[in-house]
């Protein structure tokens, strides 16, 4: 029985973890495509289709 509760506080555990850098890797990602959208939004007028 004991084993059982070791194994469900590492998954926890793990699952917190895995939790915590998807939170900061997609915060990363939106910042980084809020400053791409400013600079093509800054140089709209240099875009040429």
């Amino acid at each position: 029985m004991e084993k059982v509760y070791k194994t469900m506080q590492r998954t926890g555990a793990c699952s917190i973890a895995v939790g915590i850098v998807i939170l900061v890797a997609g915060m990363a990602v939106g910042v980084c495509s809020i400053v791409c959208g400013a600079v093509l939004l800054r140089r709209k007028r240099d875009i040429v289709f």
